[in-house]
C-alpha cells in the first residue's frame, strides 16, 4: 500500500514526487526546504527563517496526514553549510520536545531551490 498525502498549505513541490507516502505503519515526508507557500520562493532572512518555514512545512504535511510532530520518529537533516548546524538546532529546538527523534546531520554540495537547509522525516501512524 502507498497513499500519497499532500497539503495545501505548502508549495507545490519542484519533481515528480509526492510531499508525504503514508505506508502501512508509517508515514515518511519527502524533504522539505524553506518554500514560502504562497509564492514557491525560498524564504528570505537566512537560514534561521528558512529552518523555521522547513519545519512549518513538515509540520503543515504531518497535519494533513493526520498527525503532528509528536509522532516524528527520525528525521535527517541536509545542511548547505555545516556552520549553520548551531542556528538550525536551535530553531530545531522549538518544534520537539523530549524523548526527541533519532536524528542525522549532513552537509551537501547543493540543495533543491538554492536552499539552505532541507528536511525529511518519518513519523509512526499510531497503533
Amino acid at each position: 500500500m502507498r497513499d500519497a498525502i499532500t497539503s495545501d498549505k505548502i508549495a507545490r513541490p519542484v519533481g515528480p514526487f509526492s510531499p508525504a507516502v503514508r505506508g502501512e505503519n508509517v508515514i515518511y515526508l519527502s524533504g522539505q526546504v524553506g518554500q514560502d507557500p504562497a509564492t514557491g520562493r525560498v524564504v528570505e532572512g537566512g537560514v534561521a527563517a528558512q529552518a523555521a518555514r522547513t519545519l512549518e512545512n513538515v509540520k503543515a504535511v504531518l497535519e494533513a496526514a493526520g498527525r503532528s510532530m509528536d509522532d516524528v520518529l527520525r528525521v535527517g537533516i541536509f545542511l548547505a553549510d555545516m556552520k549553520d548546524f548551531a542556528v538550525v538546532n536551535e530553531v530545531y529546538a522549538r518544534y520537539f520536545t523530549a524523548p526527541y527523534p533519532a536524528r542525522t546531520t549532513v552537509a551537501v554540495a547543493a540543495l533543491p531551490l538554492g536552499a539552505a537547509v532541507e528536511i525529511e522525516v518519518v513519523a509512526s501512524r499510531g497503533a
